[in-house]
């Protein structure tokens, strides 16, 4: 049994990333990431993380970095959020094109303008299509965890691909729990040291990040789908090999709670499942039969497990703190084509943009409108919560 800590989500992922035991790291702070690095760039400094932590000037420099370094054979660590993140996009596609096998936290935090450092999900899920595997957690222990099983995930030889873990700005990044770190040897069974098959190598040169004819292009592209597509199942025997060694396990892309006989769902991601779930046990006191699901992996995306675990439901809320502008979230257009064979009526739901609190109130309001949909009521496919406050 490992050790039990109180420390923010930043701070219990840079201890992940020291017990991954990555050989280089390379950062630029951005606000509310900084103290990921920092403490990291602590570690180093004391001897206590054997690792070569590079200063760059930009988060482009930064995944560039790390890239160079992993396809050199070293695992590697990196970390940003927001405009970071959206200057380090050029890069993300050679990366993933490149089959790079990456970790990177991701805060997320609004996007500008207006400037905001607080957190919405906007960052992240507007580069679903980058080629990497994304994962958004709901607190500080699973953020530690879903760093470690990131390694893994993204290291194995069917998978080698990228992966983003996000945690959600301030909510989780500065916010202090109580969590159990494993300890090195249950990491190091979990975990094996990084041994790239394709890396670079003098004595046997090997071509990489190279043009191709549009006659071969598709072809890399395909094999890009095919492997994120077997990532699903490594993701979830993985999660239980994880959970053999350390007592915990999250199940697959996407669990639910209290979802087995609900005709009511809201679909979350990421911090605001906590308080979801309190509603959820709240309404369940006054009879009523709702549930949610909350979504661990937008990429992968679990179109499979969303569609079980809604299959009694007759009305489903996607709640998002994320739009896509001339439409709907875009949490929701992916919940949508899961979905559009099982005639549910699904409600999409923006809050918290620009870091806006999304309060107990405003989910019980949400739970109540879609239950009203029974008695005859109109509900709008897109509704903005908080809007008027």
């Amino acid at each position: 049994m490992g050790n039990k800590v109180f420390v923010s989500g930043d701070e219990a992922v840079a201890l992940a990333v020291k017990l991954a035991k990555p050989k280089v790291i390379a950062a630029y702070p951005i606000t509310p990431q900084t103290i990921v690095v920092e403490r990291l760039a602590e570690m180093v400094e004391k001897r206590e993380l054997d690792a070569q932590y590079m200063y760059v000037e930009s988060e482009h420099s930064a995944l560039a970095a790390v890239m160079g370094a992993s396809v050199l054979g070293a695992r590697t660590f990196t970390a940003t959020s927001s405009q970071g993140l959206l200057y380090m996009a050029e890069v993300m596609h050679y990366a993933s094109g490149g089959r790079v096998p990456l970790v990177m936290m991701n805060a997320n935090r609004a996007l500008a303008l207006p400037w905001s450092i607080f957190g919405d999900q906007r960052d992240s899920l507007s580069l679903l299509d980058s080629g990497w595997i994304q994962a958004y957690v709901e607190d500080a222990q699973e953020s530690l965890d879903m760093i470690i099983q990131a390694y893994a995930i993204a290291e194995n030889n069917k998978v080698l691909t990228p992966v983003m873990i996000n945690l959600d700005g301030f909510v989780l990044t500065h916010t202090f729990e109580a969590i159990e770190v494993p300890t090195e040897e249950q990491v190091s069974r979990f975990l094996p040291e990084f041994n790239l098959e394709g890396k670079m190598d003098l004595n046997n040169p090997k071509n990489l990040f190279f043009s191709s004819s549009p006659a071969d292009n598709i072809k890399f592209k395909f094999q890009q789908q095919q492997a994120i597509e077997d990532a699903k199942e490594i993701i979830a025997e993985l999660d239980k090999q994880y959970k053999e060694i350390t007592g915990r396990g999250y199940g697959g892309l996407a669990v639910g709670y209290k979802t087995e006989d609900a005709d009511t769902i809201i679909i979350t991601l990421g911090s605001i499942t906590g308080l979801v779930k309190d509603v959820v046990d709240s309404l369940r006191n006054e009879g009523l039969k709702v549930g949610v699901v909350k979504i661990r992996f937008m990429r992968p995306f679990p179109d499979k497990e969303i569609l079980e675990l809604c299959k009694n439901a007759k009305k489903v809320g996607v709640l998002e703190k994320d739009i896509s502008f001339g439409y709907h979230g875009t949490v929701y257009t992916n919940v949508a084509d899961a979905l559009k064979s099982a005639g549910i009526e699904l409600v999409n739901y923006i809050a918290g943009l620009g870091g806006k609190n999304i309060s107990f109130n405003d989910i019980e309001n949400i739970f109540r409108e879609l239950i009203s949909i029974d008695s005859g009521r109109k509900v709008q496919t897109l509704n903005f919560v908080g809007v008027t406050d």
